[in-house]
């Protein structure tokens, strides 16, 4: 079993940074891809961005790619995703997930989640 918990969350500008940490507990975190998606009011759970378990591999949705950066560190057992310039379309309850044998992009890939941050940003 792995637990996540997922912090960092918070009330922006637009413009601004934030960066949301997921930590991981239970089984070798460091043999479970990870990925972040978030979920705006009244609208479908969307991806986000994912890495692999060695942090070799990347990707990102085109909506946040350039500003957001996804990253790991196994020895802390803890992924993180640095969101800079900060819409208000970013405004959403951003989740963490893991999964042991996916690396991928829909959200009924991964078994695990948090439960969830809330980034809110203002115009």
């Amino acid at each position: 079993q792995v637990q996540l918990v997922e912090s960092g969350g918070g009330l922006v500008q637009s413009g601004g940074s934030l960066r949301l940490s997921c930590a991981a507990s239970g089984r070798t975190f460091s043999a479970y891809h990870k990925a972040w998606f978030r979920q705006a009011p009244g609208k479908e759970r969307e991806f986000v961005a994912a890495i692999n378990w060695s942090g070799s591999s990347t990707a990102y949705a085109d909506s946040v790619k350039g500003r957001f950066t996804i990253s790991r560190d196994n020895a802390l057992n803890t992924v993180y995703l640095q969101m800079n310039s900060l819409k208000p379309e970013d405004t959403a309850v951003y989740y963490c997930a893991a999964d042991r044998e996916t690396f991928g992009v829909r959200d009924n890939e991964y078994r695990y989640w948090g439960q969830g941050t809330q980034v809110t940003v203002s115009s």
